[in-house]
This record gives structure tokens, C-alpha cells and sequence, in this order.
């Protein structure tokens, strides 16, 4: 029982090492290349951190266990949006570019709407994997090549240009990058290790451990590199790691999982999990209706109260108590 308090404890520390390490990574290779922060946050570091929910639907699809393939990518996205945003905009008002609810946010909708009708039948066929790996390709495409035409006309913010951050090499910026992204995806195993260890030897049912220690155990980089970045004052990097994520989530995560094995699902997941995951990321357009482009801390506050209202609710559930 020593050993997973240890994993924990060390986990948690390298994991902020490694976050800040990674998000310093990213700006200054945005400096470098001349590209917006918000193409990096979202190709980069939203993609890069999404990692672990690829490799822990890839192995339970294997393992014939759908469950689990689409709890953990549609969990993952509700902590992305209810739990990280949350956080982030306590430490910090989040200012949304007005562009990401002109673009960016309008393709999230869409696509979370396209996997909730093909989800309509309770179950992802190949071809419907297939065509979720395609729009993925396709938006992937777009972002890449709408970012780097546009890139000389969006000009980075002054708070990146940080000592740190702005004496950094190509070959530093880089290296950290990449080692900052690995050192993520190590130090979340060993939490969710460590957590899930705990959890067995405190007799905590598998349900309960896969629809929250494991979501939230593998959106652990996204929460530290957001959390990270918005202490930098980079907002562009914190919306971009969450929608990028999300993207990544929906499409990638439960497209190859469905490509490797037909998922069929239970109806709590879809009229409860992608429910909750449409009204969370509708929500966030909210601050343009108002004639607003902040996310402010009371708003974060409602994301955590919601979030959880949703896990309350998953262990009642789950010990049948509701």
C-alpha cells in the first residue's frame, strides 16, 4: 500500500514540472515558427496531451470492453471543460479571442452533435468510426492550413515574451517540448496507478474507478498544462489545450477505439455522458451572448459546482443508492 502513495505523491510533482516545462516548450515554439498560439495550444498541446485517453481506449476496445473506450474519452471531455476550466479561471479570468466563437467552438458543436446522432443507435460501427477518423483528418487539415496563412497577421502577446521563454533556442524550445509532453504522460500513469491502486485496496467498485479516476487520471496534462498556462497569462494556450483535446477525444479517441472493435454502449451514456458533454460545451458560448469575451471566476465556479453535481451523481449510481 506504500508503493501507489508513492506513485501519487511523485506523480503530482513531476507532473508540474513537467506541465510548465511543456507549456514553455509550446511558446517558444510558437515564437520561432511565427505561429498562433492558439493553432499550437490546440495541435500541439490539446493533441499531445490527449495521449493517455488514445492509449487507454485503444487497449480496452482491444479487450472487447466499450465501456470503458468511451467513459474514459467522454468523461475525459466533461473534466476538460466542467473540472479545467474550472480551475484555471479561479486562478485566472480566462479572455476568450473572438474568433473561437466564430470558429472554433462552432466545429466542437458540430462535432460533438455528429457523434451524439451516430451514438443515436447505441453503438459505433466501423464506418461510423471510420467517419469520425475522417472528419478528424479533414479538421485537422483545415486548422493546419488556416493557421499557418494566417500566421504573420496574429502576433503573439507580450506576457510570453518572458526572459525564459524568449532566450530559449529552436533546439531547447523543442527538446522541452517533447520531453515536457513524455514526462506528462509518465508522471499521469503513475497517478492514476497510484489512484487506482488505493481505490481497489479501499474495495471501490471498477465502475466507480473507470467513470472518475480514470477519466480524470488521463486529463491530468491537460489540467496541468492548463493550469500552467493560464499562470503565464496565455489564455490562447488554455482555450486551445481544451477544445483541441475535446476534438481529439471525440473524433481520434473513440474513432480508432471503434475501428479496433464496434462499440456498443449503455443508454446512460448517451442521454446522461454526451448530454451533459453538448450542454457544457454549448455553455461556453454563453460570454458572447452576454457581449462578453471572458470567462469570469463565478463561471468557473458554476463549471466545478457542475462537475461535482455529475460525479455525486455517477457514485450514487454506481453504489445504487439512486
Amino acid at each position: 500500500m506504500i508503493l501507489p502513495f508513492v506513485a501519487l505523491l511523485c506523480g503530482f510533482a513531476l507532473l508540474v514540472w513537467s506541465a510548465d516545462r511543456f507549456v514553455d516548450g509550446a511558446a517558444a515554439s510558437a515564437v520561432h515558427a511565427g505561429m498562433p498560439l492558439l493553432l499550437v495550444g490546440m495541435v500541439v498541446v490539446g493533441f499531445g496531451t490527449s495521449a493517455p485517453e488514445l492509449l487507454i481506449s485503444a487497449v480496452a476496445a482491444f479487450q472487447g470492453n466499450p465501456g470503458l473506450a468511451l467513459g474514459n474519452a467522454f468523461g475525459s471531455n466533461i473534466s476538460n471543460i466542467a473540472l479545467i476550466l474550472g480551475v484555471t479561471t479561479l486562478i485566472s479570468p480566462i479572455l476568450i479571442p473572438p474568433k473561437i466563437f466564430r470558429f472554433e467552438l462552432p466545429v466542437l458543436t458540430a462535432i460533438t452533435l455528429l457523434t451524439i446522432l451516430l451514438l443515436s443507435n447505441l453503438s459505433i460501427s466501423r464506418l461510423d468510426a471510420l467517419l469520425l477518423l475522417l472528419a478528424f483528418v479533414l479538421v485537422m487539415l483545415w486548422w493546419i492550413t488556416s493557421g499557418l496563412r494566417h500566421k504573420n497577421s496574429i502576433r503573439l502577446t507580450d506576457p510570453l515574451e518572458t526572459p525564459q521563454v524568449a532566450a530559449m533556442t529552436l533546439r531547447s524550445a523543442l527538446f522541452w517540448l517533447v520531453v515536457g509532453l513524455f514526462f506528462l504522460i509518465v508522471s499521469s500513469r503513475m497517478l492514476v496507478w497510484g489512484a487506482v491502486e488505493i481505490a481497489s485496496a479501499l474495495g471501490v467498485s471498477d465502475l466507480v474507478i473507470g467513470l472518475t479516476i480514470v477519466a480524470i487520471g488521463t486529463s491530468l496534462p491537460e489540467l496541468a498544462a492548463a493550469v500552467a498556462a493560464a499562470r503565464k497569462n496565455v489564455p490562447e494556450l488554455v482555450l486551445g489545450n481544451i477544445i483541441g483535446s475535446n476534438i481529439f477525444n471525440t473524433l481520434a479517441v473513440v474513432g480508432i477505439a471503434g475501428v479496433i472493435h464496434p462499440l456498443n454502449i449503455e443508454p446512460e451514456a448517451l442521454y446522461r455522458d454526451c448530454l451533459l458533454m453538448l450542454i457544457l460545451t454549448l455553455a461556453l458560448f454563453l460570454p458572447a451572448w452576454k457581449g462578453r469575451h471572458r470567462l469570469s471566476r463565478s463561471f468557473g465556479v458554476i463549471l466545478l459546482l457542475v462537475y461535482v453535481a455529475y460525479l455525486s451523481a455517477l457514485g450514487l449510481q454506481a453504489f445504487g443508492w439512486s
